[in-house]
């Protein structure tokens, strides 16, 4: 099992711009995902597997803990930090996902297609982050014998 924990506000991945260079089309990442895809990608890299890249089947758990609105009043405030409310809106829980399985790509597993179950959520919190846990699925797992 491998697992850290990002801590900052969590950014999700953004769309690719395209612009145009000398009448070419350029594609580019925008800077807010680009950094902090490269922060996700250096604590990765602190707790990779030390026996090298994972190149199995694997299970990836993402918990994104978002800031608590500033609007909410003290009650809805702790509703909030208790998980009785969660976050709805936008940014889409896959777009944080789809960050953290890119900036894990070389760094944890060989290629994120690896990954065969997937469990994540969005919730607030007074201290912003996002925590991942990741686990080679073994060949009894694989089996349906434990999971």
């Amino acid at each position: 099992m491998v697992s850290f924990v990002v801590y900052g506000e969590p950014v999700p991945q953004a769309r690719a711009r395209v612009t145009t260079n000398s009448f070419k089309p350029h594609g580019y990442e925008p800077e807010k995902s680009r950094n902090y895809k490269e922060l996700v990608r250096l604590i990765a890299q602190q707790n990779r597997p030390i026996t090298g890249l994972l190149n199995g089947p694997i299970k990836l758990q993402v918990d994104v803990y978002r800031s608590i609105p500033r609007g909410f009043s003290k009650k809805r405030a702790a509703q909030a930090e208790a998980g009785e409310i969660r976050p709805t809106g936008k940014p889409d829980l896959d777009n944080y996902v789809k960050l953290i399985e890119d900036a894990c790509n070389g760094v944890i597993w060989t290629d994120d297609a690896r990954i065969v179950n997937l469990i994540a959520g969005k919730f607030y919190s007074t201290q912003p982050r996002i925590e991942v846990t990741i686990w080679q699925i073994s060949t009894m797992e694989k089996e349906g014998t434990a999971l």
